[in-house]
This record gives structure tokens, sequence and C-alpha cells, in this order.
């Protein structure tokens, strides 16, 4: 089965139109060193939970909305050499976590995940 790096990310709502673009640009990266998806979401109905929650877990404020993310590797190889492979090359053209990525890093929530059904 497939092997599946996820993420959920807190962005300012006023730098959705930046970190589309971001995205956009590093999702062919990541296709090209393997990964057969990439798929970025923005949250439209996500609820604020008493004890968790999406919002919770990346401390969102009201004005930041909320990514939920994933990147579709074949098997875990092939995603810890892509995924090498594309880091290397993003970060060689620039950095793929630039000084002014449109979020707070720190706040992300990300794993691997071993894909168990798949229907």
């Amino acid at each position: 089965m497939s092997y599946v790096d996820g993420f959920v990310i807190a962005v300012p709502t006023a730098k959705k139109d930046a970190y589309l673009e971001m995205a956009r640009a590093v999702a062919p990266v990541f296709r090209k060193h393997g990964a057969t998806s990439v798929v970025e979401c923005w949250g439209e109905d996500v609820p604020q939970g008493e004890l968790t929650s999406f919002p919770l877990a990346v401390k969102a404020t009201p004005d930041e909305g909320i990514v939920f993310s994933w990147i579709v590797w074949p098997d875990k190889a092939t995603r810890d050499k892509g995924n090498a492979k594309a880091i290397a090359e993003l970060e060689e053209a620039g950095g793929m976590m630039p000084d002014d990525t449109p979020f707070d890093t720190r706040r992300m929530i990300m794993g691997g995940f071993d894909m168990v059904v798949d229907q």
C-alpha cells in the first residue's frame, strides 16, 4: 500500500494567495521525485473544539485558515528517497521554507503514515 505524508497548518487568511502560490510551486517538485499525488485543502467547515480540533492543534487564531494537506507516495522507500531529493532541489532553488513563509512553521503538524485502507 501507499505511504502518506500528512500536514495540518494554520495560515493567515491574508496570506492565502501566497500560500497557494508556494504550494503550487512545490507540488511538481515532489511529483518529479516520485510522489503520486499532492493535495492541498483550505478549511471551509473546521469547528473549534473544546478539547481537540484542527484549530486547537495548530493554535489557530481567528484570522487564520486551516490547511489540511497530504502527499501520497508509492511506498516509504520511495518517499524517503524522493522527499530528500525534492527538499534538496527546493533548497537549492532558494529554499523550501523561505524567511517569508506564509505560515508559522513551528505550529505545523506533520507525520508519515502507512495507508491501511484505500477504497
